[in-house]
């Protein structure tokens, strides 16, 4: 959810910040005023390409920035750990900086990261549905995931993935041994030679480790003892085997303990002595440790045999290392791989058997999938149909085909997709001989299953049914896919409330939001008007039930309906330091400049002003939007129409 959005020194908005609500928000504002330069601020964090012509004149950057909520759990999280950045108290900065000449910069929370990053994490936070925006949904790929998520197949397509990537890696294992047949006598000799050379050595992950520090202590063993020696003679001359001309600290330490003990007076002093007995404990485990070290005896032959030994496994690590576990690593795959190059046709032959059953299971999940999508999309298509009759689009249909690719419509439709799964099966299974894995079943199953899937729109009775983006306008589009949106949210609230689609679009706490996702829908009040606009109001305020909303839009009829409204508009003002306002019953609004007003004079400059307004200032922006003027008939009607805005 977005929780600002700020931007300087962007077109002409000079400096700007806006607030949204959790429900819905409005952003109006007279034609020119400036309001395509929020949505151009939202692209830029969303990581869309930069343009330096965006940056205001005289300035030498242009900056955007987006606070965003996100649950612990939600992709988007996911997505910026996996960048280095932890969501600071459940919030995300994403932040684009503009220069007038050079790179633009992406910074993810205070730390840069490639442009890629905020696409990707703007593909989880945001969804824009305007005129430049709506080509997206018409491809295929995008089609597909929309469908899948209203279907909620999750298990369905698990099932379908685990079957592909056992087939793929079958397939793999296939192509390999059937185009390395030339070279695999000789490549399973070198194998084996190799195998037989590391048994024969037989290394331990990390000896050879232990045996450079063994002989390390060999090397030193002098030093060692030198030193050793004297810290003993020290602590307890008699480990040393000598008398010593004066007293070792230890039995200095005990003279000490038995001091303190023969003192009565004072409890304190007894304590002190029990504290000089755990001293004396500690050193005398220290000059034990260093007793037995000494122990350790090392001699010319024993070095003779570490090093060698240590230049046989350094002949391992230096062809195969390079570490000794790399070294094992290898030897237990080759050992595999030496089966495989050693294959006869025999094991070909039962490779090529398991496949086929791989292949089966793939095709059974693939039907398995094709059916949940099927249903899903008929579901849709009729939601979505329902929907777009009360967006002022009477007669308009959307109709979802969910095809398996390579098989006709009619004939998986007659038998349905497991039957046509179990067609395409056998026809497989027949044809396969002499034929390489990677010829086989050519086209029919990829990593998505095996359905080509459309969706085909019909704006009025009679026209020519054509693939999404190619039979409707900008805004009819941006209503089809308010009603795409507007039905996933039904079907999530018929989840929630155990089936029951009571049409409130998961109502949970108000005007609460479930998700972290953002819509933003510009042009969807294209050509509507009157009662459709009351309509689409509505609609746009039920969305906002389980999502945060935010219109650009023209009509009160559907500005009335928001939580909150922010107005854009420009004017001219003196040229100075950028000042700040206040909407009458509004939050600050921040008044920006840009230079250079065409036949202005050299002292004022054209001024973009955003506000949000609440109350009575947000009564005179609805009346004039109703009818260009605040008179008292137009009040009177701008407070019915809010009134009267509010969902049951």
């Amino acid at each position: 959810m977005l929780d600002e959005l700020d931007i300087r020194n962007l077109g002409p908005i000079r400096e700007a910040t806006i607030a949204p609500a959790q429900g819905m928000t409005a952003i109006t504002g007279e034609t020119g005023a400036g309001k395509s330069m929020l949505l151009s601020a939202i692209r830029l964090i969303s990581g869309d390409a930069a343009e330096a012509g965006r940056v205001a004149a005289g300035a030498s950057e242009a900056w955007a920035q987006g606070v965003f909520t996100v649950s612990d759990g939600a992709p988007a999280a996911g997505i910026a750990r996996e960048a280095g950045v932890e969501p600071e108290d459940g919030e995300l900065f994403l932040t684009r900086t503009l220069p007038a000449s050079g790179r633009s910069r992406a910074v993810l929370s205070g730390r840069s990261v490639p442009r890629s990053v905020l696409s990707a994490l703007a593909g989880e936070l945001v969804t824009i549905h305007g005129q430049a925006d709506q080509l997206r949904i018409a491809s295929a790929a995008k089609q597909r995931e929309f469908l899948d998520r209203y279907a909620g197949d999750e298990h369905e397509l698990g099932e379908y993935l685990s079957a592909w990537d056992a087939l793929r890696r079958m397939d793999e294992r296939l192509l390999a041994l059937t185009s390395q047949e030339a070279s695999a006598r000789q490549q399973a000799d070198y194998l084996r030679e190799s195998i037989e050379r590391i048994n024969r050595v037989d290394p331990r992950p990390g000896e050879d480790v232990e045996l450079r520090a063994r002989r390390e202590r060999i090397e030193n063993a002098a030093e060692i003892a030198s030193g050793v020696g004297r810290a003993l003679s020290v602590l307890d001359s008699s480990q040393m085997g000598v008398d010593a001309d004066g007293m070792s600290a230890i039995d200095l330490i005990n003279q000490a303990v038995q001091s303190l003990r023969s003192i009565r007076v004072d409890g304190v002093f007894a304590e002190q002595a029990d504290r000089l007995d755990a001293i004396v404990n500690d050193l005398s485990d220290v000059v034990f440790t260093l007793a037995r070290e000494l122990d350790v005896e090392g001699d010319v032959e024993d070095l003779d045999v570490l090093n060698a030994r240590i230049h046989e496994l350094g002949e391992l690590t230096r062809r195969w290392g390079p570490e000794l576990s790399d070294v094992i690593a290898w030897r237990d795959k080759a050992v595999f791989d030496v089966e495989d190059l050693d294959a006869s046709p025999e094991k070909i032959a039962e490779l090529e058997a398991e496949r086929g059953r791989l292949y089966a299971a793939a095709l059974d999940a693939a039907a398995a999938l094709s059916e949940a999508r099927a249903a899903a999309a008929a579901e849709l298509a009729e939601r979505v149909t329902s929907e777009l009759d009360a967006l002022a689009m009477p007669g308009a249909r959307l109709d979802i085909t969910v095809t398996p690719r390579g098989l006709t419509s009619d004939g998986a439709g007659a038998d349905g997709p497991r039957d046509a799964a179990a067609r395409a099966r056998g026809a497989s299974l027949d044809g396969r001989r002499g034929k390489s894995p990677a010829d086989l079943d050519a086209g029919l199953l990829d990593a998505h299953g095996w359905d080509d899937i459309a969706f085909l729109f019909t704006p009025f009775p009679g026209s020519p049914q054509l693939p999404m983006g190619k039979s409707a306008s900008g805004g009819e589009l941006s209503r089809l896919m308010l009603a795409l949106e507007l039905s996933a949210a039904d079907k999530r609230a018929a989840g929630r409330n155990g089936g029951r689609n009571d049409g409130t679009a998961g109502d949970v706490g108000g005007a609460g939001v479930s998700g972290d996702m953002t819509f933003i829908f510009d042009e969807v009040d294209a050509g509507v008007g009157g009662k459709a606009a009351v309509e689409l109001g509505r609609r746009l305020a039920r969305l906002a039930r389980s999502a945060q909303v935010i219109v650009v839009t023209h009509l009160p009829q559907v500005a009335s309906w928001a939580d909150a409204q922010f107005v854009v508009s420009k004017g001219i003002a003196p040229l100075a330091g950028v000042s700040r306002g206040t909407e009458s019953g509004g939050r600050s609004a921040v008044v920006g400049r840009e230079p250079g007003a065409g036949g202005g004079s050299s002292d004022a400059v054209v001024s973009t002003t955003v506000g949000e307004v609440c109350d009575e200032a947000r009564v005179r922006e609805i009346a004039r939007m109703l009818s260009g003027s605040e008179s008292d008939a137009s009040l009177d009607h701008a407070r019915e129409l809010l009134a009267q805005s509010t969902l049951a």
